[in-house]
């Protein structure tokens, strides 16, 4: 049951880091406007905060799931 869990936390970690790798990414390196920069830059923003909310779900549930 312990290798669910670290396949779950290596499947968080990779797909943060593709979030990181496709957002960040184009906020830098935009040819478009400052406006253009900031709405990616806050729907990027968005998206992290909904992939941390359920990285947190998914750690306390592990717990409790785990600790049977």
């Amino acid at each position: 049951m312990k290798s669910v869990k670290v396949i779950v936390d290596i499947l968080f970690v990779a797909l943060f880091l593709l979030i990181t790798f496709f957002g960040i990414g184009p906020v830098l390196f935009a040819d478009g406007s400052d406006r253009e920069r900031l709405i990616t830059f806050l729907v990027v923003l968005f998206i992290y905060t909904i992939w941390f909310i359920l990285l947190t779900l998914w750690r306390r549930k592990s717990r409790k799931m785990f600790s049977k």
